[in-house]
């Protein structure tokens, strides 16, 4: 076949494929539109079409669950507090660390060079106070003279106390126990104050924040016990505990709650890992429960729309407590009610209305 053929027959079975799209688009266009017709043939006809749910008496599920992300309950970056040259590093990336473990070493050869001129000093000065302290009483010197030489001591003393302390301190100690996530330095690193050394992880117990809407949040206390699943181990059950609920919640009135567990040493969760807590409220009486969607222009409102005979009919209710997309309507509802949960904006008392697909 000649090169010229094959070309003609790309360009053919190209333009076959393009007009095949092209029917398919315009059919799928056509159907689009019959169905904004018919919404638009009903609503001329003087009927706005809405959507409904069926108000009903809903037991009360005590059970609910939040998810959320697993953080550690300690965690650090842990900074320089001593200038001078790493002489010696002990850890790595990975290295389990306990609270007070010396993790590196810096050259400390000026400070102890610092150290034996000061205990030297410290050493005349105790020999010119106690010359002095004897001589007092014969009159060979003053008192002044006695309490210049005391003072002299004392300042030399507490010079060596500083001098210890800047020999210990290049003694770089984990101040948490745990596990090193990140290193940021090597030996041989010059360190200046506030250098970050190492970050330092304790995954041993691990906060699970999640959000709780209002309606749960009031039902919970800080020290109750939660159960919290991880989803990388679903079979395994942690038990932990509310150490914290916030006091203000956000924009959709959702309160944060954390909720601490101690990890497993046979299937330890990771921090970041996704989790669940698996809540369980005190029993309460049934409830009359409507979709969030159902309050005309927000649940303040305290207004809905109901359906009787073809008619929308406004009517007062009193909202209760949130829960997720339902909302509790204590009084202004009867059990069997249509209540109209989309469309509201086209609608005033009295406008007549056509069910377009009622809300299970």
């Amino acid at each position: 076949m000649s090169k010229k053929i094959r070309n003609v027959i790309v360009t053919v079975v190209i333009i076959a494929a393009a007009l095949a799209f092209i029917v398919w688009k315009l059919g799928a266009i056509k159907k689009e539109n019959t169905a904004h017709t018919d919404v638009v043939k009903e609503s001329n006809n003087g009927a706005v079409p809405v959507l409904t749910y069926i108000a009903d008496v809903t037991p009360f599920d005590p059970h609910f669950d939040a998810n959320g992300n697993f953080v550690p309950v300690q965690s650090l970056t842990f900074l320089a507090q001593s200038a001078g040259q790493i002489t010696e590093l002990m850890v790595k990336e990975g290295s389990v660390v306990s609270e007070g473990q010396v993790i590196a070493r810096l050259d400390d050869k000026l400070l102890q060079e610092d150290l034996a001129n000061q205990q030297s000093r410290l050493q005349q000065a105790a020999v010119d106070k106690d010359r002095y302290a004897k001589a007092l009483p014969a009159g060979g010197v003053t008192q002044k003279q006695v309490d210049d030489a005391n003072f002299q001591y004392e300042q030399i003393a507490a010079a060596v106390e500083q001098a210890k302390k800047r020999i210990n301190d290049t003694y770089v100690k984990a101040p948490i126990s745990g596990v090193v996530n990140k290193k940021y330095v090597e030996q041989g690193t010059y360190l200046a104050l506030g250098n970050k050394i190492v970050d330092i992880v304790n995954v041993s117990r691990l906060k699970l924040t999640v959000n709780v809407p209002e309606g749960q949040v009031v039902a919970l206390k800080v020290g109750q016990k939660v159960d919290v699943t991880a989803n990388v181990y679903p079979e395994v059950h942690y038990e932990g505990h509310i150490t914290f609920i916030a006091v203000q919640g956000d924009n959709t009135l959702s309160y944060p709650v954390d909720i601490e567990i101690v990890n497993s040493a046979a299937k330890p969760v990771k921090a970041g890992m996704y989790g669940t807590a698996h809540f369980v409220l005190p029993q309460m009486q049934p409830m009359m429960l409507v979709p969030r969607s159902a309050f005309n222009g927000g649940v303040n409102s305290n207004e809905v729309y109901v359906m009787n005979g073809g008619l929308a009919r406004l009517h007062k209710v009193v909202a209760g407590r949130i829960y997720g997309d339902r909302v509790e309507v204590r009084e202004g509802l009867q059990k069997g009610d249509t209540v109209i949960t989309s469309g509201q904006v086209n609608l005033v008392d009295g406008t007549p209305v056509a069910v377009q697909k009622q809300q299970q």
